[in-house]
């Protein structure tokens, strides 16, 4: 900027001649100006390298005489020039695809765009630009290129990303493989196999998923394969034992191979119509768990080198959770038998029956820290304990051992009420347990185990209330007698409460930890009504056939394992 210029020196300067000379001449786009009779009135140096002519052979001349022809190089009759037309009617008009002649006697295809020129209203001409129309379809074609490889890439980091989140919400690795097949076929492959390591040279075929329309038998063709070897030419082989990626062709497919494993899988390539292939190992490095092998059927699309990046990182991602899921069944299977193991048998005092069960937690569930013991103490009472330590791990499975057996020294030998033995249970638990919290309910039945009477003298420390089941067809939730969860500081609440209950004959006792009223998206009364409900249907089969079907019959949903204690008395 010019010191001291205004607005007004600006717009001056702007309006001079030589300044729109010199911004048309600078134009990277060709501009050509015609009169109302279609004559050339200005060119400028863009036009000029377009249409391979000096501007002055090109001033004054018929411009569709010049330049407008057909595809065969001959010319275009007025009437049918577009050009022309937008003069006559002084409209603004584009056109597509005209063939001009340049001055070296080539024919190009030209795209334009008129804009009629006016000076105090009176028309002047037509200023018009033009663009080489294979230029722009290669142009066209380069975007829409482009944003294909962009909607591409986005495609599969999303896939990426909804495999990672999906598999990520189990650990479970059957439900695992099974998500990756839906989330692969059809998005990404028309197959989908996956073969893992099982033992020492042992391969099993664990998933085998297709398409709609699919022959099922492949489906099915889950099985042990022959061993692995060393064979170098099968990429399954390869990569099994720690190989690089594979991709196949065609030609790759069919070609003979001669190891077991690679006449298998081999042998499935060529069932299902494979094109093309890719074979990644499920994990990395020394951590190779399997292989995920992906199919294409449509010669017109095989796999490339993305996709084969692409399927790599998904193989990673899912090798991760595979180890991940054998570590949770590893720990699962230890934290069950720990807990069946530390439930010790049950006693069958002179006519009284008792019967109980430990349900794990379903499937893609952590293993909880609930038990039931029921023992005679020193004076020939039955004790009964239903319980459940906070947590769902080997922690919890642990503290629910320590639990256990400190209840029983504490209640073995004690003449007080079962809330004092508790309270001495929960004074200790800090010191001698790793337990930071838990339910219980300690009952004692006294009275003689083969004629009675008998009465229930109970505590319950924030645990859902035992529920009594009558001869009549009564149901009743033994409510008294609650106190402060396991955990709580020593001496908060004063003493705990304990309850008594006169149980007549024939009557069945339940008691339960809270897994087996937990119903998702519901509350705690409405789970207590569908045990009483179920539970009274049942109160005249035999203990074992209510401890059976009780649990089968709740709503389904629950993540929580379930312990049950069920306790008869004889009829007179």
């Amino acid at each position: 900027m010019v010191e001291g210029v205004g607005d007004e020196g600006r717009r001056w300067s702007a309006a001079e001649p030589g300044f729109w000379r010199q911004v048309v001449g600078q134009l990277g786009t060709a501009l050509i100006v015609v009169d109302p009779a279609g004559r050339f009135l200005a060119v400028n140096p863009a036009a000029e390298r377009l249409l391979g002519r000096a501007a002055a052979a090109m001033l004054w001349e018929d411009a569709h005489d010049l330049l407008h022809r057909e595809a065969d190089g001959g010319k275009v009759p007025r009437e049918r020039c577009s050009l022309l037309r937008a003069v006559a009617e002084r409209a603004e008009a584009r056109g597509e695809g005209h063939i001009c002649l340049r001055g070296d006697g080539r024919l190009i295809a030209i795209s334009w765009s008129a804009s009629p020129l006016r000076d105090d209203g009176a028309f002047m001409g037509m200023a018009v630009l033009l663009t080489d129309a294979a230029g722009d379809r290669s142009a066209r074609r380069e975007r829409a290129a482009y944003t294909r490889a962009l909607e591409d890439l986005t495609e599969r980091l999303t896939l990426v990303a909804e495999i990672t989140d999906v598999l990520g919400q189990t650990l479970e690795t059957d439900e695992a493989l099974a998500r990756l097949g839906r989330l692969l076929v059809p998005r990404l492959a028309d197959w989908a196999a996956v073969d893992l390591r099982i033992g020492s040279g042992q391969v099993h075929r664990v998933a085998v998923t297709g398409p709609e329309g699919r022959d099922a038998a492949q489906e099915d063709w889950r099985e042990r394969l022959p061993e692995a070897g060393d064979e170098a030419s099968s990429p399954l082989v390869q990569v099994l034992n720690g190989a690089d990626p594979v991709l196949q062709r065609e030609a790759d497919v069919t070609a003979p191979v001669s190891s077991a494993l690679a006449t298998v899988h081999s042998g499935f390539l060529r069932a299902v119509g494979a094109a093309s292939a890719v074979t990644v190992p499920l994990g990395s490095g020394q951590q190779v768990t399997g292989a995920l092998t992906l199919v294409r059927t449509d010669p017109a699309h095989p796999f490339d080198a993305d996709d084969l990046t692409v399927v790599s990182d998904i193989g990673r991602r899912v090798g991760l959770v595979i180890d991940n899921a054998r570590r949770f069944g590893r720990q699962r299977a230890v934290a069950e038998a720990m807990q069946r193991n530390l439930l010790a048998p049950l006693p069958q005092p002179g006519r009284l029956r008792l019967a109980a069960r430990y349900q794990p937690a379903p499937a893609g569930s952590q293993v909880g820290g609930d038990w039931y013991d029921a023992f005679e103490r020193k004076d020939g009472t039955l004790a009964l304990v239903i319980g459940d330590v906070v947590g769902h791990d080997l922690t919890a499975a642990a503290g629910m051992a320590q639990l256990h057996g400190i209840l029983r020294s504490l209640a073995w030998d004690h003449s007080g009420p079962p809330g004092a033995v508790v309270d001495r249970l929960n004074d200790a638990m800090p010191a001698i347990t790793t337990v930071p919290m838990a339910t219980l309910v300690l009952a004692l039945l006294e009275g003689d185990p083969h004629t009675g009477p008998w009465t229930l003298r109970w505590t319950s420390a924030g645990h859902p209330p035992p529920l009594l089941l009558t001869r009549d067809g009564q149901a009743k939730y033994l409510e008294a007698g609650q106190g402060l969860l396991l955990g709580a500081p020593p001496g908060t609440g004063g003493s705990r409460p304990s309850a008594t209950q006169s149980l007549p004959p024939g009557s069945t006792l339940l008691l339960y930890t809270d897994g087996l009223i937990e119903i998702p998206g519901s509350d705690l009364d409405t789970g207590l009504g569908h045990l009483r409900h179920h539970a009274l249907a049942l109160a005249h089969e035999p203990l074992d056939t209510l401890c059976d079907q009780l649990p089968a019959r709740m709503p389904p949903g629950s993540t929580d394992d379930v312990a049950l204690l069920a306790l008869r008395l004889p009829l007179p």
